[in-house]
């Protein structure tokens, strides 16, 4: 049994009033409601984070990583709960071992019209985790949080025309990017593990298409 790390209970407090992107901001009506783990845990080589990635033939964001989560069922008394069952049931995570903290700012997902409560946890009594929702999750992974803030592990991504760019982490065989990749780099921020890029010309480009990315350059 590990207690909550004092980092994890200040990064906690941070990130539940942090900033929200204008492009991440939930409409004032409308939007479904849905909810992410984003669970914390201690490994062998330090700090990490739960992550998934999901099938490549699903229809919304094919084979893209992201946090364990989905739609809030009538049934879910609270986004905490429904958090921890989609992680459950996409990864056979115990709920039980975990520590809820708190939430993230309400945030949106404009590709496919989510309302996203972002549920912040701390793997207090860790589980085996694997793909056993086999249909959505192709891989389940704990990510180092040193590998993520690792600059030769950064790229950046470029979306639309090419005014707006988002972060991106090539990270144990999966390219983090999108809204999962925005929320990695806020909270990187957050809890000063943030290290500096590579000089600019260095960092790897990808473009984001409607099959996913492809490299530039």
């Amino acid at each position: 049994m590990n207690p909550v790390p004092p980092w994890l209970a200040t990064l906690a407090d941070s990130a539940s009033g942090m900033t929200v992107p204008p492009q991440m901001r939930p409409p004032r009506d409308g939007g479904r409601e849905s909810a992410v783990l984003i669970l914390f845990g201690e490994g062998p080589h330090g700090p990490d984070l739960l992550l998934i990635q999901r099938n490549a033939g699903l229809r919304r964001h094919p084979g893209q990583p992201a946090f364990p989560g989905g739609r809030i069922e009538p049934t879910d008394p609270s986004p905490e709960a429904a958090a921890l069952r989609e992680a459950a049931e996409e990864t056979g995570l115990v709920p039980a071992g975990v520590d809820v903290l708190g939430r993230l700012p309400e945030l949106y997902l404009s590709f496919s019209d989510f309302r996203v409560a972002p549920v912040l946890g701390w793997w207090r009594d860790p589980s085996e985790v694997r793909p056993t929702d086999l249909h959505e999750v192709a891989a389940v992974s704990r990510v180092p949080v040193s590998d993520l803030a690792d600059p030769a592990n950064r790229v950046m991504v470029r979306y639309g025309d090419g005014s707006r760019w988002g972060p991106g982490f090539r990270v144990d065989g999966m390219l983090v990017w999108g809204f999962t990749g925005a929320i990695v780099d806020r909270l990187l921020a957050l809890g000063e593990w943030e290290l500096p890029w590579r000089r600019e010309g260095l960092t790897d480009v990808f473009e984001a298409t409607p099959n996913g990315l492809r490299p530039v350059g």
